[in-house]
């Protein structure tokens, strides 16, 4: 990638209709020719933003990608506004019955370029991501208008490793789409903004809003954090909207140049045991 090169990052929160596909379409439309400016060269949607945060319903508004109203959708966005978009997540149906909590990536000319599927599925304290969703087969990093992006959902940012594996393979800017829950706001912040610092990259934290059923909610306030785990764009708590942000790549690379921390990992962490 360019050293000098600059992007622009849009980042979509909302609160996604539970259930139903077609409203949050439209909602995910309203929103982008309101408020996503002309100049955008990403635009990132949280997880699960076609049905919400609602395992029950994760079978009934399945879709397979080569007949995905959210894929067409997305695809016409991107040519709408030119612009790439890492497409949160829908719940893919394979061939094979099995079900996905699936991103897709979609180029400025509309063609998917790739998916990722969620690796670690969320089946605690009442939720059960795990009874439906199956597990997704490995880490997908995407070079797309020169950048190369680390891709995971919600869950996976308990799991360093993934970011790690991400950054060693080149990723300057790391992505976690979320659909996370208004009582975990301190693991929210930390962990989103550890990740960036520890490897030493920009990283996108975008998670719904709102309410989710009776007393369950979104936490909503989604950042974006540079490499050293400032926050250079936010838009808090339970608005719906558009936070937008430029990333000027070259800080991140002097940085890195002058900090050399990923030089002193050890080729062997074995433990010894007393």
């Amino acid at each position: 990638m360019e050293e000098f090169k600059t992007i622009k990052i849009a980042a979509l929160q909302m609160n996604s209709v539970i259930g139903d596909v077609d409203k949050n379409i439209e909602k995910v439309r309203l929103i982008t020719e309101k408020e996503l400016s002309s100049d955008a060269d990403f635009l990132v949607l949280p997880e699960v933003w076609t049905v919400g945060w609602s395992c029950e319903d994760f079978t009934a508004t399945a879709e397979h990608i080569c007949e995905s109203k959210t894929i067409k959708f997305l695809s016409e966005t991107a040519r709408k506004f030119n612009v790439n978009i890492l497409g949160g997540s829908f719940i893919e149906k394979r061939d094979n019955g099995k079900l996905y909590n699936t991103c897709p990536v979609i180029n400025r000319k509309g063609e998917l370029v790739t998916t990722y599927s969620k690796m670690h599925l969320y089946s605690y304290c009442g939720c059960t991501e795990g009874k439906y969703i199956t597990v997704g087969d490995c880490p997908v990093t995407v070079n797309i208008d020169g950048v190369n992006i680390g891709l995971t959902i919600c869950y996976d940012i308990r799991f360093p490793e993934i970011f790690r594996a991400y950054r060693l393979s080149g990723a300057d800017l790391l992505v976690n789409m979320a659909a996370w829950g208004l009582q975990k706001p301190i693991p929210w912040e930390t962990l989103t903004r550890c990740r960036a610092i520890e490897n030493q990259a920009y990283m996108v934290a975008l998670t719904q809003s709102g309410q989710i059923k009776e007393d369950e909610w979104n936490i909503g306030h989604s950042r974006i954090f540079d490499f050293v785990g400032n926050t250079i764009s936010e838009i808090k708590d339970q608005k719906e909207g558009i936070m937008t942000c430029k990333i000027n790549f070259k800080n991140m690379y002097d940085y890195r140049n002058s900090c050399t921390i990923l030089k002193d990992i050890r080729n062997n962490y074995e433990v010894k045991t007393v």
